[in-house]
């Protein structure tokens, strides 16, 4: 049985009394957060973890997940074999999900069931909770979409699926150079590339089709990188119904550029007069595009770059909007680019460098463009704001570590503060990602070198962290107290920087809605946690070299969640999402 939150739908709860423990599920965008937690006091020592299986919508057949971490026998020897939970059960409180069928109309119904072993190795079962929750393809249909890529290119789901296969040189370009002509080869290319893009590459795909399809749309694109073959050549068949802007700053202005690339071929389709190149004064950093027709009038904003890079290897995000009234700021923003977008033409005086709400009556959302000009700058404003979370700060910010303004030492500030729950990652400069270790008070730093060293049953991972595959983190969002009424979302191409605020041309939204701050939330904890389990391997000095599922304690031993109940940080994390 189960509650569910039918006026929000973003999350829902179990409610068998019988149950030890609390289950809750969060709806995210393609996965589902799902978080559990004793009712009361510790559990019993024999408790040794969670058992979890799902029902698709109209399905009558209940798949188990698996956990890659098995129990070793008595000679420590562990199955290599992948199993079922109700053998290997996640020791863990929350558990992030990716339903094979996310997309589907309906309920899913998850159950949990919490498992023990007695001191002859042998499991049992308690009572279990349940919950339904409809996770569907859109945040709010025919309104507004938040879509993520999958940024899972080093991740065991991914080796299992594809590694085997061919190399990742086989399904995307070393340099960006290559972007405009490069054909993957890969021989499950079909496959590999839609899970790597995840929602973010569909919904991009599905965007420019419908425009394509709506003879009367026009479309304008102002694009930072823009080298990914299959979104340029969408692009060159919209013909002179195509107005862009590319960025033309620093390596994009080189000689054999992608950028330079797709500057020529969309000139021959578009025509020279449908095709700028511009860098404000620093970077035009936007990724947006709008569609403007009868049938369709939608447009795209966030961090996701046309590339290959940004849609196969970095983590990012990007929101459909629907609607004239929620696309006109951006068709105003691209004409104020186009006529204004040069240094000394006061773009930052404009209208569309001050905040401007997107006309949705059940959705708090408004954009702001930059350059900003004066009485129009939002940096200090946004750190002000962060300065006054009560509960919560989560964030995914590339660049932080090379960014001193006021946000950066904001959010820092927010990493040190024992009174909030803090959580986040960033990229690292020198090669490798920040992850935030609230319990230490600092960013802790991983490279790309740690990420492959995890023991078994883990297998070895491509490297894309940095070198020729760039940044790998490429998020730019801050979450403030997700989990009260006041919860809100800084998101964009925004960097949270000087430059960004008064140099770059950039989006940044701030969305006060709870349905899609709880996506951004899930999906800033799915990355952390990901991370941050290499940091503790990274960091570990054990000589095991597997690694296996704890069994009860015996002696002075510790079951495997004394830490949650005794250290701060995850005591929070235990309560906070159940």
């Amino acid at each position: 049985m189960s509650k569910k939150n039918s006026s929000n739908q973003y999350y829902a709860q179990g409610n068998n009394t019988k149950a030890p423990f609390t289950f809750k599920i969060h709806r995210g965008e393609g996965m589902a957060l799902l978080a559990m937690n004793w009712k009361t006091g510790m559990p019993p020592k024999d408790f040794v973890g969670f058992a979890i299986d799902y029902k698709e919508p109209g399905g009558e057949k209940f798949y188990s997940l698996k956990n890659r971490i098995a129990f070793p026998d008595k000679t420590g020897r562990v199955n290599k074999i992948t199993l079922s939970t109700m053998q290997s059960p996640i020791q863990k409180f929350r558990w992030t999900h990716f339903p094979r069928n996310a997309e589907m109309d309906g309920d899913f119904e998850y159950r949990v069931v919490p498992v023990f072993m007695n001191d002859k190795d042998e499991l049992s079962y308690g009572e279990n909770q349940s919950a339904t929750i409809e996770l569907r393809r859109e945040t709010y249909p025919g309104k507004l979409n938040v879509t993520f890529t999958r940024g899972f290119v080093m991740s065991q789901a991914f080796v299992d699926r594809y590694e085997a296969k061919g190399k990742l040189t086989t399904l995307i370009p070393k340099e960006s150079k290559a972007g405009p002509t490069f054909k993957p080869t890969h021989p499950s290319k079909d496959e590999a590339l839609p899970w790597m893009g995840f929602e973010a590459r569909s919904a991009i795909f599905e965007l420019l089709d419908e425009a394509f399809n709506d003879k009367s749309s026009k479309v304008y694109v102002v694009a930072y990188d823009l080298s990914q073959k299959e979104i340029l050549d969408k692009l060159k068949r919209l013909g002179k119904r195509l107005k862009i802007i590319i960025d033309d700053s620093k390596d994009h202005k080189k000689e054999g550029s992608g950028e330079n690339q797709a500057e020529k071929i969309l000139i021959k389709s578009a025509g020279k007069s449908n095709v700028m190149r511009q860098h404000v004064s620093s970077l035009q950093h936007n990724k947006i595009i709008v569609v403007d027709g009868k049938k369709c009038k939608k447009a795209i904003c966030g961090s996701t770059n046309y590339s290959w890079r940004g849609l196969y290897v970095q983590n990012n995000n990007a929101i459909i909007l629907s609607g004239a009234k929620a696309i006109k700021p951006f068709l105003d923003a691209f004409n104020d680019y186009w006529l204004k977008g040069f240094p000394g033409k006061g773009f930052g005086q404009t209208k569309s460098a001050k905040w401007q709400n997107l006309g949705f009556s059940d959705i708090d959302a408004k954009v702001s463009f930059s350059p900003h000009g004066d009485g129009n700058f939002i940096l200090q404003k946004i750190a002000d704001d962060v300065k006054k979370a009560k509960s919560s700060v989560l964030f995914s910010l590339a660049f932080l570590s090379q960014t001193n303004g006021p946000v950066s030492k904001a959010v820092l500030s927010a990493v040190k503060n024992s009174k909030l729950f803090t959580y986040g990652i960033s990229d690292r400069k020198a090669g490798g990602i920040f992850v935030a270790l609230p319990d230490r008070g600092n960013l802790q730093p991983v490279f790309s070198s740690n990420l492959v060293d995890a023991p078994e049953p883990f297998k070895s991972e491509p490297s894309a962290l940095s070198g020729a595959f760039g940044n790998r983190m490429h998020h730019k969002f801050i979450i403030i107290d997700f989990d009260t009424p006041d919860a809100r979302l800084y998101m964009g191409s925004y960097n949270f920087s000087d430059p960004a605020d008064t140099k770059n041309g950039e989006n940044l939204l701030l969305i006060k809605d709870k349905r899609i701050v709880t996506s951004y939330m899930i999906e800033a904890l799915r990355i952390f946690d990901h991370y941050h389990f290499r940091v503790g391997q990274a960091s570990k000095k054990s000589k095991k070299n597997q690694l296996t599922l704890q069994k009860p304690p015996k002696g002075k031993s510790k079951p495997w969640f004394d830490e949650d109940y005794k250290v701060s940080i995850k005591m929070k994390d235990r309560k906070i999402f159940s």
